[in-house]
């Protein structure tokens, strides 16, 4: 009898050059064994070198588009991404209030490119989600947006601190977890201008590993592999910073 893939709902926005969002999203859990639902919370309009346009989805079309997949399909773990207004990242925090599978929350607020995802109202909410959320993975400038390691060590959640876009040769993760020692990843830095969808990439992988059963140590150990064998692989498109390659892993 064969084994159904685990059902990984996105929530995040559109990315037309196919290096990141939605459609980062669903190579990486299609790659990894799962089976991809989305709601799309914007589209963009954007390519290596940034994002030239975005269109936000209303707060009610995100909800259904939840509540389709919800009652329906089902889900074994959720990954949220770009959510683009304070509405919808509420809306979407009420919806996952009493969802008993993990959530994987990638607080994006800025672009590889640089174009800026979130404003002031939207971030407000994060701290809601942060409370909802299995794990929360900021990169360097999130975490300061977010009040730095010492604000979220106070709300007691488990996060993880991405090193990718911190300077040094050699990138360093790190888990914090309440009442536990912190445990750290460290690897030599891939010299590439590839990356576009890093983010993205790894917090899908590890939401599609914890809906597999994996304890979040190894989720977030696989993942860090996956994104780097992607990022190996990347195709060499565009003139900015390029997309990885997910199709290439096995």
């Amino acid at each position: 009898m064969t084994t159904r893939p685990p059902r990984i709902l996105i929530i995040a926005g559109s990315d037309s050059s196919g290096g990141a969002g939605i459609q980062a999203d669903i190579k990486t859990v299609t790659m990894l064994g799962g089976y991809a639902m989305t709601a799309i919370t914007a589209v963009t309009a954007q390519n290596t070198r940034g994002v030239t346009g975005v269109e936000m989805l209303s707060p009610d079309m995100v909800a259904a588009q939840m509540d389709a997949c919800m009652t329906d399909i089902g889900v074994d773990a959720v990954k949220i991404g770009m959510l683009g207004s304070a509405d919808i990242a509420e809306v979407v925090a009420d919806r996952l209030e009493d969802l008993p599978c993990p959530i994987v929350f990638d607080p994006v607020m800025v672009a590889t490119s640089g174009s800026v995802l979130a404003d002031e109202a939207t971030r407000d909410v994060f701290g809601w989600l942060m409370d909802l959320a299995t794990l929360t993975t900021p990169n360097v400038p999130e975490l300061a947006a977010l009040g730095g390691a010492a604000a979220l060590d106070a709300k007691e959640i488990a996060w993880l601190a991405k090193g990718g876009d911190a300077e040094g040769a050699t990138v360093e993760d790190v888990l914090h977890r309440p009442g536990r020692v912190p445990v750290m990843w460290e690897g030599p830095r891939i010299q590439t201008r590839h990356t576009h969808g890093s983010g993205c990439t790894l917090a899908s992988a590890i939401a599609t590993l914890l809906a597999q059963g994996q304890e979040l140590e190894s989720a977030i150990e696989k993942a860090r592999q996956f994104v780097r064998r992607a990022m190996e692989a990347a195709p060499g498109y565009g003139s900015g910073h390029g997309p990885m390659g997910h199709q290439a892993v096995r």
